[in-house]
């Protein structure tokens, strides 16, 4: 990674024609830092942290009218064992609450219906502004702007999920009951060494209390496979908590070593092809749940946002973020509609337009 100062100093050092790195949080400076090198001919090395430093009011490039997203807040403090984001994106900054207050305004006025909230650890929001505004305040203020649109977020720690939060979601229509709440693995120890700062129990009853205000609630989360030293027994302990969640979808990882993390640097005996069989078996697990969960919506009228074509075919979402491929007139595209669900795969529901 770029940001990362052994990264920098040896480009400098070993690449005489690269005529200068930055960090990701200074990406905004990309102008003033094209236009020295090319000015005075020197080489750009801006590296350093900048904690506390945002850049508000530049212009932002969006790919369509219908969907966006919205960067609350930059950097993490969390520093798990296998990540690099801490080093390169810096420490926790925070955007002021009116800043993204307006800039959804913004986006609401201009159209767009799913709107995402976005941090590396949204649930550590506003602690760095002193303000005793938090992430579920921030949440439960944009859910009341007027407006027909979805409101969601990514990406959650489980170590700063309250039930306040859980109680803000459930309590607000537009908030999407969509929750992605990555758990990495389900052995208390594997999770000790990672980092974490929770442990299995603590995060089952996140889980539990979400699902008893919100029933239908759509979990999503990450899992890695083959963490340094993980057993046999330690993956099992995964596998169950997979079985006793039943997510709706997993984004599964095998273990791959960051130059510069402390997991690089620790043993890690488990062959290969031993960490591509756990692999496979979890996503043989979590097929069949997602195949199950996703049965259970046949039948289902469901509420969702057209936001594109497949073919003749139109697709949507749900609130749940479920991807649905269904009939329907092109007039729909960009609208909320009904669809009744008359199928599904693994990964997709179909569905036709109920008008």
């Amino acid at each position: 990674m770029m940001g990362q100062p052994e990264v920098a100093a040896r480009i400098k050092k070993s690449y005489r024609h690269v005529d200068g790195v930055f960090n990701p949080h200074h990406l905004w400076r990309f102008p003033e830092l094209l236009y020295t090198v090319l000015t005075t001919g020197k080489r750009v090395f801006a590296t350093e942290d900048s904690a506390g430093a945002i850049a508000e009011g530049l212009p932002v490039v969006r790919s369509n009218n219908l969907k966006a997203w919205v960067s609350i807040m930059y950097g993490c403090n969390n520093f798990c064992s296998y990540c690099i984001v801490p080093y390169v994106r810096g420490r926790e900054r925070s955007r002021r609450p009116e800043e993204i207050v307006a800039e959804v305004k913004e986006l609401i006025a201009a159209g767009y219906k799913d709107i995402t909230l976005l941090g590396q650890n949204v649930n550590s929001y506003g602690k760095d502004l002193g303000l005793g505004v938090d992430f579920a305040d921030l949440l439960g203020e944009l859910a009341e702007l007027p407006g027909e649109f979805w409101l969601r977020f990514m990406t959650s720690h489980p170590k700063d999920a309250t039930k306040k939060l859980f109680d803000t979601i459930a309590s607000h229509e537009k908030i999407a009951k969509q929750f992605h709440l990555p758990f990495q693995s389900g052995n208390d120890r594997v999770l000790k060494v990672m980092n974490r700062h929770y442990d299995s129990a603590q995060y089952l009853a996140l889980v539990d209390y979400g699902r008893s205000l919100m029933p239908g609630l759509v979990l999503t989360s990450d899992v890695i496979v083959g963490f340094p030293g993980e057993t046999e027994e330690e993956f099992e302990d995964t596998i169950r908590l997979i079985e006793r969640v039943r997510y709706d979808a997993l984004f599964t990882f095998i273990f791959s070593p960051r130059p510069g993390t402390p997991a690089a640097k620790m043993d890690d005996p488990t062959p290969k092809e031993e960490k591509n069989r756990r692999f496979d078996r979890l996503c043989e697990v979590q097929n069949r749940i997602s195949q199950e969960i996703h049965q259970a919506y046949v039948g289902r009228t469901m509420r969702v946002l057209v936001d594109g074509k497949d073919g003749e075919l139109l697709t949507a979402r749900t609130e749940g973020g479920r991807l649905v491929r269904m009939t329907g007139p092109d007039c729909l595209l960009g609208q909320f509609a009904e669809a009744k669900i008359t199928g599904c795969t693994t990964w997709s529901l179909t569905g036709e337009s109920v008008l």
